[in-house]
């Protein structure tokens, strides 16, 4: 797996608040080379169609229901759980703004030294975590 590709990848995502696209990394198909390999090491997810960054954990490239504030700027997440992780992986503080899954009420967390101010929330995933990689996006 190439660690410099996947560092560089996650760095400009944090710059830049975007994924990149292969040619703003170097060469195109060195990059997407890469990436393909980053993807099948489930460190990133790739458009199957396109080979542009769909998820790159926590973050996700799409707009979701899961928006997070942190570093003066709006973040996607691909699930709960990866809100939390925008907030750890920036090593910020920061507001999760979701949606209850089963009544639609909205829901707003903030992170205070990596800790909720609303412990009572839970967190359901309905995939068993033996499945997530059958479709990562569903999950």
């Amino acid at each position: 797996m190439d660690l410099d590709l996947r560092r560089r990848t996650y760095a400009f995502m944090v710059e830049t608040g975007r994924a990149p696209q292969a040619e703003e990394l170097g060469d195109r198909d060195e990059v997407l080379s890469g990436w393909r390999e980053l993807h099948d090491a489930h460190a990133l997810v790739l458009n199957p169609a396109t080979d542009e960054i769909r998820m790159l954990n926590p973050f996700s490239t799409v707009p979701s229901a899961f928006r997070v504030h942190a570093r003066d700027r709006w973040w996607y997440a691909n699930c709960a759980w990866d809100a939390f992780g925008v907030c750890a992986c920036l090593h910020v503080d920061g507001r999760v703004e979701a949606s209850c899954a089963d009544c639609g009420e909205p829901i707003a967390v903030e992170v205070r030294d990596g800790l909720p101010d609303d412990e009572s929330l839970l967190f359901h995933v309905l995939v068993p975590a033996s499945h997530w990689w059958d479709d990562i996006v569903f999950t």
